[in-house]
Order: C-alpha cells, then structure tokens, then sequence
C-alpha cells in the first residue's frame, strides 16, 4: 500500500520490518505503532520466520512520539483510552528474537522501541535519549523502567530528568546496545546476527528469549527456578535430540523445530 508507515522484506528465515513513514523521522504515530504490531505479530505465528530485525530510515530509527496528537490529549483522554498502551502492548509480547538497527535518532519512543528489541545494533550516528521531560511529559512506554535496567539508576536519572541524549560509543559502554558499527553496515549486520540466531531451533529459541527475560522480572532464586523448567522442558524437544547427535558426530544440525 501506497501509504503504508511500515515494509516487509524476507532474508531467508529472517524478516527485516523497516519504520517508513512519509516523515523520515519516524514519529510513532498510532498507525505506524497499530501496523508494526499487525505485522509483528503475523510474523509471531508464522512458522517460516525464526528472527526479526527493525530497522528505521537512514537518518532516524524513530524520533519520538506523535506530538501533535499529544499536544492535544487530555488527562482523561489519556486515561479513558489507555494511550498508548495497546499498541506498545502488542510489540513488547512478541516472542521471536528482534534485533534492532538503528542509525540517526532514537529518541523518546524510539528508544524506548530499541529496548523493547532483543539485540541492538547501532550505526556511529545513533543517539539515544528520553527528552519527554523537555516536553512536560513522563516517559510512557518503558523508559523509566526498561531504561535503568538497561544502563543503570544513575545514568536513566540522567538521561530522564535531563532529556539529553547519549551518543553510541556511550550506549554500548552503558550496556544498552551491544555493538557499534558505521552507519552504512547498520542493517547488514543486523540482518546477519538475525541470521545466526535463525540457525537454530526456534523452540529453544523462544524458550531462550522467555527465560533471559525473566531476569528482569523476578528475584534470582524466581529465575533459575523458571530457567531449569525451561531446560529440562528442552529434553522434549526432538532439535534436541538432533542437536546433540549433530554434535557427536561432528556435522551441522538439521534442526526440524519440533
């Protein structure tokens, strides 16, 4: 569609969503953030898709927040209508590995879209930031709690009473990305960490992804409980049985994902 805010292209088992709205800043509109959780979540239940990169445009992942539509939003709007929960809700429970690549501006709710993602990947431009209190606003979709899970207490204070941004060789010293590259490799390299986690068997994948979570959502002793039901649960699997017979005998899996 001509006026799509968001594109699919598929890379073997990998799919690349890319952030297109007609403004190449990429505010998260509602439409950009209801299409993106459509198409996120058709790529959730399709069984040939094993990882999934976001990427934005080349000069911004996605600048913020629609706000023109915040500018007129009321308190009871606000809280009548959920803002923003429903659309956020349906790209935070995907259950495939995501791997963000972002170049330019992630800001506002684009970083807070970045750390929804599993992996990011950055280009040399990148900067991050929670600027919503320059706006008279709190952060609605995660940077007060996902950000200092991510970087630490002192620096989301920073970042969120300040509003200024991190660029990214501070980011990946913070923890919050995992690697830097030049700006022309961004989605490249995205695309080939999603490769390499597609390799392998997406049962185990999924059950990986929920269990790493889970470390920012329980107590340790919480965690590891979770985490060795979720091992002895991977005996089930038949990829198990491959895997570890693969590797035996010194030869690549044929993973089935069952």
């Amino acid at each position: 569609m001509s006026d799509s805010t968001v594109t699919l292209h598929r890379h073997g088992a990998v799919a690349l969503v890319s952030l297109a709205s007609h403004n190449p800043l990429n505010p998260l509109t509602n439409q950009l953030m209801t299409e993106l959780g459509r198409v996120l979540h058709a790529l959730d239940t399709d069984t040939e898709t094993r990882a999934i990169v976001l990427s934005g445009s080349s000069r911004s992942f996605a600048a913020g927040a629609d706000i023109r539509a915040m500018a007129e939003m009321t308190y009871a709007r606000a809280v009548l209508e959920d803002y923003l929960a429903a659309q956020w809700h349906a790209v935070s429970v995907v259950r495939k590995p995501m791997v963000a690549a972002v170049r330019g501006y992630a800001l506002g709710g684009g970083c807070e879209l970045a750390m929804i993602c599993d992996i990011v990947v950055a280009g040399e431009s990148a900067l991050f930031g929670q600027p919503e209190i320059k706006l008279g606003l709190v952060p609605g979709a995660g940077g007060t709690q996902r950000l200092p899970r991510a970087v630490g207490k002192s620096l989301a204070m920073e970042m969120n009473l300040t509003g200024e941004p991190i660029n990214a060789a501070q980011a990946l010293a913070s923890g919050l990305i995992s690697r830097v590259v030049a700006d022309a490799q961004v989605v490249d390299v995205a695309i080939s960490v999603a490769q390499s986690i597609a390799r392998h068997s997406l049962p185990a994948l999924l059950a990986v992804k929920a269990a790493t979570t889970r470390a920012f959502e329980m107590s340790l002793a919480e965690g590891l409980t979770f985490e060795r039901s979720a091992f002895h649960s991977s005996f089930a699997l038949e990829d198990q049985r491959e895997g570890c017979e693969a590797f035996l005998e010194r030869r690549p899996p044929s993973f089935s994902h069952r």
